[in-house]
Formats: structure tokens, C-alpha cells, sequence
């Protein structure tokens, strides 16, 4: 059975409908799939860090993560945003259960390197997939929180699309980032259309081009760094479509999907 990995985006996360946590109870007692869910908290946590007078600022989509800004994306992460997924899943009566990438050593880390100093931004370098395939056997929904731990005990913000490619490369699952966007747009004239698929070749271009920009960039370049052999397709997908998830799993058309091989985009 796939298992689908689903990135719910915090810009998205309090706006889903309760059909979308429908649809994932109907595709688990179905068996279509094992469901796994990994989350970010953006607006939350910029939020926060604003009303504590903390600064916040991003390079190339990630977020500079000093000791103070940890702090609070660890409050909003593993605490509120964790729980209220877990609750809208329990209210669909599924069975699922909060975590953080520390937890059973969910997620090693190190720390990203980047040309500017981001601080506490680590990169998942091993993933626990015994542990999570447990869970899923026994049809325990993991929610998962993006902060990891480095072999010194130190704590890591990771942006939550590397961490959700990362678990879904290790697992050989299924990728799907769902986002308020049905897709990566372009805008044609008076309408805007989704590019239904793109290769890495493509997706750095748009990157370049300034059509793919901010928080996208991680989103894109996760999905194609999640490409391999063993796992050849990821999706953005609109979460405000529920039935989008279930369309995608039969091979319909649906989102933006990133390719392994070079074949051509179309619109």
C-alpha cells in the first residue's frame, strides 16, 4: 500500500475544511494509502514573534532561526499547531498521534549550510523509518512537527517542506505539498493557468525567472530534491480541493507535479 505524505503549509492549515480530514479517513479505511502528515506554522509563528518583539527575517525562503526565534517556533510547532491537527483528526475518528522529529529520534539533523548565517536551521540526514512504519501499520496517523536534533542534543528549525521531502525520499512514499494554490501559476494575460508539470530543469528557470519566488522556492526545490529513482513524482496540490488527494492517487491530472525525468511541461 503507498503511503502519502502529505505538507500541510500553515497558511493553509486553519482554513481546511473538515471534508479534507474526511478524505483522509476515507482513503485509510479504504486502504488506499498510509496517510502521514508533516506541518509548518509560518503565519503563526510571525505572529508570535511579533507580538514578543523578537525579529524575524528569511534567506532564500528559510527562516533565521537564533536561539530566541527557536524558542517560539518550537512553542507554536510542537505545542498549538501540533495538537490542532491531531484534534481534527481525532474528531474524524482517526487514529493519530503528535510528534516532533526529536521524539524517538524521528529526524537527525545538521545544520544547513548557507553563504549568510541562519542559525539553528538544520537539514534531516536520517530519518527513523522503522519507528514511523510501525505507526502506520497499525493505522496511527504520525502528525509531525519540523524541529530535529543534532547528535550533541542540540535542537534544529527545519523548514517543514525539506523535512516532509526528506521522510517521503527515506519512506519511498508518496509526496504531496497541500497549499492554498491549486499549483505553481503563470500568469497569462488577464488569467492565471498551473503549470501541470515540471521537470528540475524547468522549475530552476521559473525559479530564475522570478515566477516561481519566497516561500515557493523551498516548497519547488524540496519536491525536486525529493525526486529518485525509486520515487520518479511529487505534487502541489490545493488542500481547499480536498478531492483533489484522491484524484491524484488515481493518476488523474491534477496540481503540479514534478518529474524525474525531462520531459516537457505543459499548461
Amino acid at each position: 500500500m503507498d503511503i502519502l505524505i502529505m505538507k500541510i503549509g500553515g497558511s493553509i492549515q486553519d482554513k481546511l475544511p473538515g471534508s479534507f480530514y474526511q478524505m483522509i479517513a476515507q482513503l485509510q479505511q479504504t486502504k488506499k494509502c498510509y496517510p502521514l502528515i508533516v506541518h509548518g506554522g509560518g503565519p503563526m509563528i510571525n505572529t508570535l514573534l511579533e507580538k514578543l518583539a523578537i525579529p524575524t527575517k528569511f534567506v532564500d525562503g528559510l527562516r533565521v532561526t537564533t536561539k530566541e526565534v527557536l524558542t517560539v517556533v518550537e512553542m507554536v510547532l510542537s505545542g498549538s499547531i501540533n495538537n490542532e491537527i491531531v484534534t481534527q483528526c481525532q474528531i474524524k475518528q482517526l487514529q493519530a498521534i503528535g510528534l516532533s522529529g526529536i521524539d524517538h529520534g524521528l529526524l537527525k539533523v545538521k545544520p544547513v549550510q548557507t553563504i549568510e548565517a541562519i542559525g539553528f536551521v538544520g537539514e534531516v540526514t536520517e530519518v527513523n523509518t522503522a519507528f514511523l512504519m510501525e505507526l502506520l501499520e497499525n493505522n496511527i496517523i504520525p502528525v509531525i512537527s519540523p524541529i530535529g536534533m543534532d547528535e550533541t542534543g542540540q535542537h534544529y528549525n527545519i523548514n517543514g517542506d525539506m523535512a516532509a521531502s526528506a521522510i517521503a525520499k527515506a519512506l519511498g512514499g508518496k509526496l504531496a505539498f497541500i497549499s492554498n494554490v491549486p499549483g505553481v501559476m503563470k500568469q497569462q494575460k488577464d488569467k492565471s493557468n498551473v503549470y501541470s508539470s515540471l521537470t528540475q530543469v524547468e522549475a530552476e528557470q521559473l525559479i530564475k525567472e522570478k515566477i516561481i519566488t519566497d516561500g515557493m522556492i523551498p516548497k519547488v526545490r524540496s519536491a525536486i530534491g525529493s525526486l529518485s529513482v525509486q520515487m520518479k513524482q511529487a505534487v502541489i496540490l490545493n488542500g481547499l480541493e480536498p478531492e483533489d488527494i484522491a484524484n491524484y492517487l488515481k493518476g488523474n491530472e491534477v496540481g503540479t507535479k514534478f518529474i524525474y525525468k525531462e520531459e516537457v511541461a505543459y499548461v
